[in-house]
Order: C-alpha cells, then sequence, then structure tokens
C-alpha cells in the first residue's frame, strides 16, 4: 500500500487510516486505493482516495503545523458537519478525528466535489460565455446568502463564536500587521491609506447586526464550480469560518471578484459578463432579510483585512522565509485592495 503512496507516512499513514476507518464501518476490510494528493488550499494537506467504491477526501494540516491548526481543523470539520442538512453548497462531511493519535494530528474526511476552482483559470466554456460568467457571479451570492440563512444555534454553533465581532476586526488585523515588524528586513509597511482606512472603519462601523455563520475567506479562489455550466458546487476552505457579521463575506466577494481588464485578487481569465456590485448586492438581497445599505463598509473592511493578510508574505520575503516573487505579487494585491478601499472612502 505504500509504495505508491503519495504522501509521507508520517502525515497519513495508510495502515493507521484504514484501522481508524474499520472502526467506523467504512469500508471496512477493504484497501485504501487510487489516492493523490489534491492541489488547492495553500497551508493544508488535502488527500484523495476510494476505499470500497467510495470516494474520500482527507484534509489534515501541514507537516509544521501552527499553534491553532489542530483546533482549526476541528473547528472546520465542526462547521461541515453542522450545515449537513442546509442548502449551502459545501462537500459533505463523512467523519472527523479531534484527536492527534491517530495521524499526529486532527483531521477529518469528506466527500470529493468534482468541479474546478475559477481562481486557478477557467475552462474553455467559461471562458467563452460572458452569460455563464455572469450566472457564476450571482451563484457566489446566493451561495453565501445560503449561509447566511442557517440558524447557528438551531444547528449546534451557539457558542463557535466569540461576541464584539465587528468591534475586534480593525484593532485585531491592526496588531497583526504591526507584528511584521519581528520580520528581519521587513521595517515599516508601505501600504497606501493603511492608517486612514482603519480610521474610516472605526467611525462607521455599524452599531446594530445579525449574528450568522461566515465563512471568513469567501473568493474565487475557495469555491468549486460544475465544469459543465455555472452551478456552484461547493464553498471550501473553511478554517477561518466562525460566527460573526455574514455581510462580511459579502464584503469580500464584491472586494476580491475580477473586474473587466484585470484578474481581481485571483487569475480568474476574461472577467466581461461578471455582476457588478451592485448587482451582486440585489441579488443577495433577494435570499436574504440582512440589511445591505451599508455594504460598502463590508467592502472596505474585507480589503483592509485581507490585504493585511497577504502582506504577512510580503514581511516573510523579506526575512528570506517566502520567494521573494511570491512577495512581489502579494504585495501589488495588497495595495490594489487598499487603493480600492480608499477610492471607497473617499466617495
Amino acid at each position: 500500500m505504500t509504495e505508491d503512496w503519495p504522501v509521507a507516512t508520517h502525515l497519513v499513514d495508510p495502515a493507521a487510516l484504514a484501522r481508524w476507518m474499520d472502526e467506523r464501518g467504512l469500508g471496512t476490510g477493504h484497501p485504501i486505493v487510487d489516492a493523490e494528493l489534491l492541489v488547492g488550499g495553500t497551508q493544508n494537506i488535502l488527500l484523495r482516495f476510494a476505499r470500497s467504491d467510495r470516494g474520500y477526501v482527507l484534509r489534515r494540516p501541514p507537516e509544521h503545523k501552527r499553534d491553532n491548526s489542530d483546533e482549526t481543523m476541528r473547528r472546520e470539520a465542526r462547521v461541515l458537519a453542522a450545515i449537513a442538512a442546509s442548502d449551502v453548497p459545501h462537500p459533505r462531511f463523512i467523519a472527523g478525528e479531534i484527536g492527534v493519535e491517530v495521524l499526529g494530528s486532527t483531521f477529518y474526511l469528506m466527500e470529493p466535489v468534482d468541479g474546478f476552482a475559477p481562481g486557478a483559470g477557467l475552462p474553455q466554456l467559461h471562458a467563452s460565455d460572458p452569460d455563464i460568467r455572469r450566472r457564476m457571479g450571482l451563484a457566489m451570492a446566493d451561495g453565501i446568502a445560503a449561509l447566511g440563512r442557517v440558524d447557528h444555534d438551531a444547528v449546534g454553533l451557539a457558542d463557535f463564536g466569540r461576541p464584539g465581532y465587528l468591534e475586534r476586526q480593525v484593532p485585531r488585523w491592526r496588531a497583526h500587521l504591526d507584528s511584521y515588524s519581528r520580520f528581519d528586513g521587513y521595517g515599516e509597511p508601505d501600504i497606501p491609506a493603511v492608517d486612514e482606512v482603519g480610521e474610516w472603519l472605526e467611525e462607521r462601523r455599524p452599531s446594530t447586526w445579525t449574528p450568522g455563520i461566515l465563512h471568513g475567506d469567501f473568493h474565487y479562489n475557495n469555491v468549486l464550480f460544475d465544469r459543465d455550466g455555472p452551478t456552484l458546487l461547493a464553498i471550501v476552505d473553511w478554517e477561518l469560518a466562525t460566527i460573526g457579521d455574514p455581510l462580511v463575506d459579502l464584503g469580500q466577494l464584491i472586494a476580491t471578484s475580477p473586474k473587466p481588464g484585470d484578474d481581481g485578487v485571483v487569475g480568474f481569465g476574461p472577467a466581461d459578463g461578471l455582476p457588478s456590485p451592485a448587482e451582486l448586492v440585489e441579488h443577495y438581497a433577494v435570499g436574504s432579510d440582512r440589511d445591505v445599505s451599508n455594504i460598502d463598509w463590508y467592502t472596505v473592511l474585507a480589503c483592509y483585512r485581507l490585504g493585511i493578510i497577504l502582506e504577512g508574505t510580503n514581511a516573510r520575503a523579506a526575512a528570506g522565509r517566502a520567494p521573494r516573487e511570491i512577495g512581489d505579487q502579494l504585495h501589488a494585491t495588497t495595495v490594489a485592495l487598499f487603493e480600492q478601499a480608499a477610492e471607497l472612502i473617499s466617495v
């Protein structure tokens, strides 16, 4: 079994995994076959395989885990299990392990999804048809509207977040940016209007909002679409999911959607045909009872938050801990996000 095993056995031991699956009646006694590592998710390990004529995808933290990697994986598994009966497009949860004894980390199994991630580029069908791209954009809005409709208390996620979500955002991400000074060679952040954007967000923060489940990193790199049309098959990479204000997901969709003439935050491809921000908001509102009148605030927050996250790679590149070309690329994206935010706050 291990001769063609595509991942180091200290990360995913096929014998240990088979025993664990046997205990849960998942293909008991049958070999694990057709194992392959999947591209996607820049940090975590995704292993697709089959057993007893059923497909599985195993997800576990990377080899060099962060302090919270195992807890993050537990949270992912929990939210996927909680939304199993909902109409939110997502990979179906099968089973999970909260301990680290079996594989050296927490992990879970989910159903494979046979789709493509638009952030890696569009198939010919989608690249050649603006109407398909338009319906893809509207499907993105439908997906997060469906997530925002889930009653998090009813599905067992009442304790999945902490109070004060919006109040924490600017201080949290500003502290995150300030922490990059520990990287040798980084110095001060070269980001336009970073202070002005933060101050604007704090001054105009919504005073009332309705808590719900949010994905936390919603964009075209974290979804899978049908290869034969505009159907959104699954929202993936749930590691930042929490209970907060679901309009943050809509703001991030608007902030990161490619615009005609550029590739946005992802390498999407032709962007003509995609819905405008106003069309996304209007379509989202059809499937949601949330007040979307202040969506510019959420879009600016998305630019601020994501820009600071991406700048971390630039800081690590300055210290020789990430490729310089990737640092430069992501810094340029950070600058573009803050320029977008600055334009919005100047209106």
